[in-house]
């Protein structure tokens, strides 16, 4: 290699991973990631994902990487990760941070899932999405109702929070930028109410989901994928990934399928490096690397939106999914659809997969879609976004 290709390797900056299926970024300390309670509210947050995590300081590790690694995948845009932020005991993260500090995006409060003023400094009601998890391992001698306790009562504590307009906080001549070095604009629209939060509760035991909503009706005893919590997509259990694992056993070809949707996608040489414990180690962009961003990926459409603004009211989910694929390439899996179709006021949707043909289509629905990577995608501020 020529001294001139070295330089111009030296003079690249490192972004992926080195099997380029992630994005990559330099290790950096933890106290670079910590905020403060003050530090959170002035930040402006919008648009997060927000991750309640209940550990203590010698809690059992549970691999948060997993977790956030596929919302790093290289399929997706720099400017489209979604900022991660983690409340929850910086003692235990810092057990964790070897496997995180090569994430970019990830913020910490170092406070309690519990307490509603750090909810609030994080603007949990302007967040994405917010996951709550726990690091505690149950006591087997106490009830298995238990096991999940903090889990549910961080849940129904949010569902119960009330917010004011936000919006109306910011003075319209507040700094462009924010203390992470992002532009300061709404890219979600706060909520008013606790119950209008999106957010997914993971829970040990299956039967513990009829606590988490208060307005549901089912039957203690119906099984987890028939309660209304795990349609909607508010309730996750560890069994659900037993299943998935007996589906690739019947249907070796379900594999792929499932490590898009789980993993974010995975290749033989990045495995190898995870099962050696060396982590997640940055690579120079080669044509090589740079193939590896051209998969498939999913996403959430709304039907008004492009590419599904020329179909009609009424048409069938079978005439959409043609449209999609013959079009744009996208393959449909399924809907997202309001439960409450009368009053306008209603948020809560659940989850119709793999729909019949002749299924009618509403035009709240959300449709869930296979999308082929956009290499030529750039940055545009959606019109509806409202920079302060």
């Amino acid at each position: 290699m020529s001294i001139e290709c070295l330089k111009d390797f030296d003079q690249q900056q490192i972004k992926y991973d080195i099997t380029g299926m992630f994005h990559w970024c330099q290790a950096r300390p933890i106290e670079e990631c910590i905020l403060d309670r003050n530090q959170a509210a002035m930040t402006v947050l919008n648009g997060h994902v927000v991750v309640c995590l209940f550990a203590e300081k010698d809690s059992p590790l549970i691999g948060i990487r997993n977790f956030v690694m596929p919302l790093r995948a290289s399929n997706f845009h720099y400017h489209e990760l979604k900022h991660v932020v983690i409340v929850g005991d910086v003692d235990y993260l810092r057990r964790e941070w070897k496997t995180l500090y090569n994430l970019p995006k990830i913020s910490i409060l170092n406070g309690s899932p519990l307490s509603r003023a750090d909810l609030r400094a994080v603007n949990i009601n302007m967040c994405d999405m917010c996951v709550i998890l726990s690091a505690r391992i149950p006591n087997p001698s106490e009830d298995p109702t238990l096991a999940d306790k903090e889990s549910i009562l961080a849940s129904l504590n949010i569902k119960a929070m009330q917010f004011d307009d936000t919006l109306s906080f910011y003075p319209q001549a507040f700094s462009s930028s924010s203390p992470l070095g992002s532009p300061v604009s709404f890219q979600r629209h706060p909520v008013m109410f606790g119950t209008q939060v999106p957010m997914i509760t993971e829970l040990v035991h299956d039967s513990n989901v009829q606590f988490l909503d208060q307005d549901d009706d089912d039957d203690p005893d119906t099984e987890l994928y028939l309660t209304q919590p795990f349609a909607c997509g508010t309730a996750f259990a560890i069994s659900v990934l037993d299943s998935l694992m007996s589906t690739t056993y019947f249907n070796d070809s379900a594999l792929t399928l499932i490590r898009t949707l789980v993993t974010g996608g995975a290749t033989p040489e990045l495995e190898l490096i995870l099962a050696e414990g060396a982590g997640l180690r940055g690579g120079y962009s080669t044509p090589e690397t740079m193939m590896n961003r051209d998969r498939c990926r999913v996403a959430q459409i709304a039907l008004a939106d492009s590419p599904f603004q020329g179909i009609k009211v009424g048409s069938t989910y079978g005439q959409m999914l043609s449209v999609a694929l013959k079009n744009h390439g996208m393959l449909c899996i399924g809907l997202y659809r309001l439960h409450d179709l009368v009053s306008p006021d209603s948020t809560k949707r659940y989850v119709i997969t793999n729909p019949p043909a002749d299924l009618k289509l509403l035009t709240t629905d959300k449709v869930y879609v296979l999308q082929p990577y956009d290499q030529g995608m750039e940055y545009t501020p959606p019109k509806d976004r409202e920079t302060v």
